[in-house]
């Protein structure tokens, strides 16, 4: 990836551009994680640029993370000055959250990128399916789990977005609010969670890939330089500007919207594999 290549394909890095704007306006406004809007994007950029299909998936989703992390952070920010982040949940379910991430960074380094990709589309169809059908009234009432529930939720959910490429608000957030928490308080506390939860995912697919050869310039291990330092800043300025409409907004049809879009990104990424 020399100057001359991303000079002939600007409009790839202006799609980079708008999947951080995408993903940091999600972030903070459905509590989905941006991880959930990058990572197709991604993909679909380092296809185009012939990535080997034996890491596409990794270097996705190492790459998103490190999106991820101005993301979360920026977005908690913005929830935290609303006073919506629960930190007796946040304490109690982010060790947990650490240790599952850490889980997946190893699974992921074990496995094929195809396993990576149907990963992601398993659990892209399941948001799609929250999405289309949620709006049912979420309860009130406290039905919090103690701390081996607690800490067994949390540590699938770190698993599982480790594997993803997200920060795991995209099942913090309906597994909140089933819970009883008011759904401002599950978005801030999700997005809190996401800083725990990208952090170790960064790190690790660095880590993974470090020692390999086949990488596209500008690679540390698993992460690319150029998508994440694209993403970073564009996902953290719209990240609070997401978490202040998330208390403006009713995001109904976007939500119907943002579930086409992972349908199709997903059917996408699932042919790459056929």
């Amino acid at each position: 990836m020399n100057v001359d290549l991303l000079l002939a394909n600007w409009p790839l890095l202006a799609g980079m551009v708008l999947a951080g704007a995408g993903g940091g306006l999600l972030s903070g406004l459905l509590g989905v994680g941006g991880g959930i809007v990058v990572v197709p994007v991604l993909f679909s950029v380092f296809t185009y640029l012939d990535v080997s299909p034996e890491i596409i998936m990794h270097l996705t989703v190492g790459t998103s993370f490190a999106a991820m992390i101005p993301t979360s952070l920026f977005s908690s920010l913005g929830h935290f000055r609303k006073g919506a982040v629960d930190f007796a949940i946040l304490k109690a379910w982010a060790p947990w959250a650490f240790l599952g991430c850490v889980l997946g960074v190893v699974i992921a380094g074990r496995s094929k990128s195809e396993i990576l990709i149907y990963v992601f589309v398993a659990g892209a169809l399941a948001v799609s399916a929250y999405m289309f059908f949620s709006g049912a009234r979420p309860t009130e009432k406290d039905r919090m789990p103690g701390r081996l529930g607690a800490g067994g939720l949390a540590g699938l959910i770190g698993t599982v977005s480790a594997l993803m490429g997200i920060g795991g608000g995209t099942f913090f957030v309906p597994l909140f609010t089933a819970l009883g928490t008011r759904v401002h308080r599950a978005v801030g506390t999700s997005a809190a969670l996401g800083v725990i939860v990208s952090t170790p995912g960064f790190i690790g697919y660095v880590a993974a890939g470090w020692q390999l050869e086949a990488l596209p310039q500008l690679s540390f291990g698993f992460v690319n330089v150029l998508g994440a330092a694209i993403l970073m800043p564009v996902s953290a300025i719209f990240a609070p500007l997401g978490a202040a409409l998330a208390h403006r907004l009713s995001p109904r049809v976007l939500k119907v919207c943002f579930a086409l879009f992972l349908l199709a990104t997903s059917a996408r990424m699932l042919a790459t594999t056929l």
